[in-house]
């Protein structure tokens, strides 16, 4: 089962690729609806020894930036095996 961790947002890295999809007008609206009904899905990072590595919630993580947010509930994955 995974646990959900507290990750401090500036710890975390956005891949070039996942970066380039960000639409700011998104998570505009989601910081608004996050105001309202409050974060109910967790983003993923993985951990590569280092730093906490962005998997998937790039909208969420703007959105909670966009609110003032300094840290963010994440699920810790395991990176995929190719």
């Amino acid at each position: 089962m995974l646990k959900i961790h507290r990750v401090v947002i500036g710890d975390i890295y956005v891949p070039a690729g996942l970066r380039k999809t960000l639409d700011l007008a998104a998570a505009e609206a989601l910081a608004e609806d996050i105001l309202e009904n409050g974060m109910k899905v967790p983003i993923q990072v993985r951990h590569d020894g280092k730093r906490y590595i962005l998997v998937d919630g790039l909208h969420r993580m703007e959105a909670a930036k966009l609110l003032g947010e300094t840290a963010i509930d994440a699920l810790l994955v395991q990176a995929r095996r190719h």
